[in-house]
């Protein structure tokens, strides 16, 4: 693949022709700040933040679509591209809550983030603020769109990986904010409630609802596992505070599935702390169901399937696999019925 060197803030970079500037800078471990920006989406440049200075090129280019090119020369912490980066903080400061001591996602904000660490403490524009109802109805999902900065990561993940095209730009000027058609809740949408979106917001617009109020970011201790919903083996991150599971979250380096979730994967694991889940094997004594030990129930139903196939022969006894088991166990699962108990009755519920 043909190549082009660059000069960044003095070093130089090679990389792959159609390289944007920014992935240049990433791979160099230079730093540019991004809001609008991922690399599991199209290149946006609507934030404007990941600007830098390029001799010869008019105005300041946005990094995330400006290409790479042999012999270019690229400052990004420049007097003129902090002053920028500066004044775009304020700019998006001038119309959003300052309300970051009881805002969810304080301490895991990129605003936030960036504001501290190019000391921006309050914003110089003064004018109107939006004033929109926070939206809340679903079970799933909390929209502030008083807190949206535009950026379009929720408009394009929906519609570049989640394929649904729930929800896009609405409206013009001051008035412009992110809603589902004709302006209808996400609840009268046609909204999955995937929760991708959530996973890609850079500020507290979008929010997991079941997560709110119980726990702040930096209190919270990330577990990763895998999803026990199907056989994809999708990894998420149990989010637990006081030995407690409060949430899940999406983990950008998954193997399976980097930060895309279902609606099971990242809104189902209420059952964990259920009162009604079951914790232990049930038995069935004097037609009531009983607590028992791993190896009572083991031994019961081996018993009982030893019998029946005594009685009525291999063919007599049929076996349920599931999705939520892992190849090898549904595997072992084929064994044992096949071999060990000598039918050909297994089925498996995600053939239906």
């Amino acid at each position: 693949m043909a190549s082009v060197t660059l000069t960044i803030d003095g070093r130089q970079v090679t990389v792959p022709r159609g390289t944007s500037v920014l992935e240049a800078a990433e791979a160099a471990g230079i730093f540019i700040p991004t809001l609008c920006h991922d690399p599991d989406l199209s290149p946006w440049g609507a934030c404007r933040l990941c600007v830098v200075e390029i001799p010869g090129m008019r105005n300041l280019p946005a990094s995330c679509v400006t290409e790479a090119t042999e012999g270019m020369v690229v400052y990004t912490a420049s007097a003129p591209v902090l002053e920028a980066r500066k004044t775009i903080l304020e700019l998006l400061l001038a119309n959003h809550p300052e309300d970051c001591l009881t805002c969810h996602r304080n301490g895991d904000c990129r605003l936030q983030d960036y504001a501290y660490y190019y000391g921006v403490r309050a914003s110089g524009f003064a004018g109107e603020r939006r004033a929109l109802p926070v939206e809340d109805e679903n079970p799933f999902i909390v929209r502030d769109m008083n807190k949206c900065i535009l950026c379009g990561k929720c408009v394009r993940v929906c519609q570049e990986i989640q394929g649904c095209h729930v929800v896009d730009f609405a409206y013009r000027g001051f008035g412009t904010r992110i809603t589902p058609a004709m302006n209808v809740p996400l609840g009268e949408s046609t909204c999955v409630f995937c929760g991708n979106c959530v996973a890609y917001c850079p500020v507290g617009a979008l929010v997991e609802k079941p997560m709110l109020g119980k726990g702040r970011r930096w209190e919270v201790r990330k577990v990763r596992t895998i999803c026990p919903y199907c056989g994809t083996g999708c990894t998420i991150e149990l989010n637990v505070k006081d030995g407690r599971v409060i949430g899940v979250t999406s983990a950008p380096d998954g193997d399976v599935n980097g930060k895309a979730l279902c609606a099971k994967g990242r809104f189902g694991m209420g059952f964990i702390h259920h009162p009604d889940r079951l914790q232990a094997p049930l038995v069935r004594k004097n037609g009531e169901l009983v607590e028992a030990s791993w190896e009572e129930a083991l031994e019961l139903v081996a018993s009982r399937l030893k019998e029946i196939k005594e009685a009525h022969g291999g063919e007599a006894i049929g076996f349920l696999s599931s999705a939520r088991c892992t190849n090898e166990e549904n595997y072992l699962l084929s064994k044992l019925a096949r071999a060990v108990v000598g039918t050909n009755h297994i089925d498996h519920c995600a053939r239906l």
